[in-house]
């Protein structure tokens, strides 16, 4: 019968993904895939490993395949309804974390949510914070819902466009956003994970801003006189960004730059 030792030799994957695709398969950790190599591996179980090995090799990615990606330290629940959480939005978190780190009580607004990681982790961070996110897709919501339930994160979903889902809320202290902001004849949506990710999670009009512009002009009514309104963006759109808060009136608009020193995250105060 087919072992583990064997199969590692046998796939076209690379060991990390063999190994990540094992321990779902099988429902074991790491640490026993060493220990247990040699031993012979379930019929059923090779079946749907290959199964799933088919998907990667086909181009989907991992998360899609394992349901989940890690994202600030917690797991969280993926699905193709949703944005896959990406390491460089943790800079969205830790920065609008900052921002409120001295604030006694805070409003909380995330526009577009998808699966929930940019709200639900700041509201674990500061679970006396009052964290609305929002998010037009139902699907989405739904995957945010379960996440939010699973850790144990306070936050308040609602649906509708942008601003649409909190009309006649109580202005927020911060309002942070992952938007989508790729341009309709970017290469990159025909490439890689994007190809399987929801179109409208990443794609805008006008050369990608459409939706940063939205969320910037419909800001002011929903910032308390001193909050702020922070946004991601794509590496070059920095300026951009900066510019467009510039004209609706905001101040201090700043970029904030990620280890490799890219702008990744736009931002200024009412």
């Amino acid at each position: 019968m087919l072992t583990l030792k064997v199969a590692f030799t046998q796939s076209q994957l690379p060991r990390l993904e063999q190994k990540m695709l094992w321990e779902h398969v099988l429902g074991v950790t790491r640490s026993w895939l060493i220990a247990h190599d040699t031993d012979p591996l379930p019929p059923d179980a090779v079946q749907r490993y290959l199964l799933l090995e088919q998907r990667r090799l086909d181009g989907e990615p991992m998360a899609y395949i394992l349901g989940k990606r890690e994202f600030m330290a917690h797991e969280f629940v993926v699905s193709p309804a949703v944005l896959i959480p990406r390491p460089e939005t943790e800079l969205l978190v830790e920065h609008a974390l900052e921002q409120i780190k001295d604030k006694p009580t805070v409003r909380v607004l995330d526009l577009g949510t998808g699966s929930g990681a940019v709200a639900i982790s700041i509201a674990l961070a500061r679970p006396d914070a009052v964290v609305v996110a929002t998010d037009f897709s139902s699907d989405a919501l739904a995957i945010a819902q379960q996440n939010a339930h699973n850790l144990c994160a306070k936050v308040e979903f609602l649906q509708g466009s942008w601003y649409d889902a909190v009309i006649g809320q109580a202005p927020f202290d911060i309002i942070v956003s992952n938007p989508p902001y790729i341009a309709d004849n970017d290469p990159h949506l025909h490439q890689g994970d994007l190809r399987f990710e929801p179109i409208t999670a990443l794609r805008a009009e006008q050369n990608g801003l459409a939706d940063i512009r939205a969320i910037i002009r419909g800001a002011h009514p929903y910032l308390t006189e001193a909050g702020s309104i922070w946004i991601e963006h794509g590496w070059d759109q920095a300026v951009l960004v900066r510019n467009l808060l510039a004209q609706a009136d905001f101040s201090q608009p700043t970029s904030i730059f990620d280890l490799a020193g890219i702008p990744r995250v736009t931002g200024a105060y009412s």
